[in-house]
């Protein structure tokens, strides 16, 4: 059923961009494998209704949602109203945001404060850039409570851990936590001990949870992914979802946010107007519906390729690069890899110098407030993968 799709000549930006020109691309986090044949039915149908004017989002799509996360991650009881659709989760992290802001003066002006400083948005470093990108955009304040990286001698292995004395502290100066659950880029699946405690102390100091939970559907053998929703109680909070990321329709500009208490769906509902953000597109839409209803078995099939896909590049490492680190991951289809110790360029240096030397393209850590890794994307086939690691291990020969 996963069909591996030579993607060059597609305008596509994984391959088809300047930078990715005659190389191997491991970067951005899309995959090349052809979406399932679900989607494609459902697209088809909807082509050869031939007209494409503006849509309504139907029940149909509401309950598919619902019924998806209930079925699949026990996050049950999602209702319509609580639901507002949107083209993307980094658009949607946008509006949310300027809702926040939004929301924050108008709380000030009641109380007759004369503050009226940038949101502060405080999230958990390394980050996914967009979520640098969106903040500097709206000219907020970021505040970063750096990840500890701990290593285990026996496996040659990184596990990411929060600091909690750390994150404690930024978060009795933070208006917003941004969550990302799972983590891109450490692939970490938060555990819900872990949710809970990030959901209490953001409860104390009524910060505001944003979770995006894109990567929710790729999680490795003995662990799972906890939707915030479950854990949350009444901290004040809202979810990111899409089927982009899990069936590879990125292109399609679908996704929904997820906001239980009706005050700040009315601020967020506003924001999502003011950035116009709201309207979704025909096939978009049908092939969500798709994706939740008929889509599991393809995606299973997904998951197995990429937790092989990983073992082939812990493997490969451990044979013929022991001077790189592999991170070990629990989910996304995302290799965080620490560069060798003796290596004392930066990460993005690295990478521009495999780019040019062994045509084979891989984030570098920079671009997600790290030093010293790059993000390998393992969403390929395997015969590319073990091509680009070939060229890596070249390089240092």
């Amino acid at each position: 059923m996963l069909e591996f799709i030579d993607r060059r000549g597609s305008n596509c930006y994984k391959w088809d961009s300047e930078q990715a020109q005659g190389t191997l691309p491991l970067w951005v986090a899309d995959m090349d494998f052809k979406a399932a044949p679900c989607i494609i039915e459902a697209m088809q149908k909807r082509l050869n209704h031939g007209v494409f004017g503006y849509n309504i989002v139907p029940d149909d799509y509401y309950q598919a949602v619902s019924r998806w996360f209930s079925r699949q991650h026990g996050w049950d009881g999602i209702c319509s109203d609580q639901l507002i659709p949107v083209t993307g989760v980094v658009p949607a992290i946008s509006a949310i945001l300027r809702a926040m802001q939004l929301r924050r003066r108008h709380r000030l002006q009641k109380s007759d404060s004369q503050t009226d400083r940038p949101l502060r948005v405080l999230t958990l470093t390394p980050a996914y850039n967009c979520f640098f990108t969106v903040i500097d955009n709206l000219e907020m304040e970021l505040l970063q409570s750096p990840l500890i990286a701990g290593y285990d001698e026996q496996t040659n292995t990184l596990h990411y851990e929060i600091d909690w004395a750390d994150f404690a502290d930024k978060s009795e100066h933070a208006d917003v936590f941004l969550l990302c659950n799972p983590h891109n880029p450490t692939g970490r699946a938060w555990t819900p001990a872990e949710l809970s405690r990030l959901a209490e102390l953001c409860r104390h100091n009524h910060v505001f949870v944003v979770s995006d939970e894109i990567h929710c559907e790729f999680c490795f053998p003995d662990y799972e992914y906890t939707p915030f929703a479950t854990i949350a109680g009444d901290t004040d909070y809202c979810v990111c979802t899409s089927a982009s990321k899990a069936f590879n329709i990125a292109g399609l500009q679908c996704a929904n946010i997820f906001i239980p208490d009706t005050q700040n769906r009315l601020w967020i509902e506003r924001a999502v107007n003011i950035h116009e953000v709201g309207e979704l597109n025909a096939f978009g839409i049908a092939a969500t519906i798709a994706a939740y209803t008929d889509g599991k078995p393809w995606l299973d099939e997904l998951n197995s390729l990429v937790h092989s896909n990983y073992t082939l590049l812990a493997d490969f490492i451990r044979a013929n690069l022991p001077q790189f680190t592999l991170t070990r991951s629990e989910s996304t289809y995302l290799a965080w890899l620490r560069l060798p110790a003796d290596y004392h360029g930066s990460a993005t240096e690295f990478c521009e110098q495999l780019r040019q030397n062994q045509h084979v393209l891989f984030n570098p850590s920079d671009m997600y407030g790290a030093e010293g890794f790059v993000r390998i994307n393992l969403a390929t086939s395997s015969e590319v993968l073990l091509e680009a690691l070939r060229r890596l291990a070249d390089s240092l020969r």
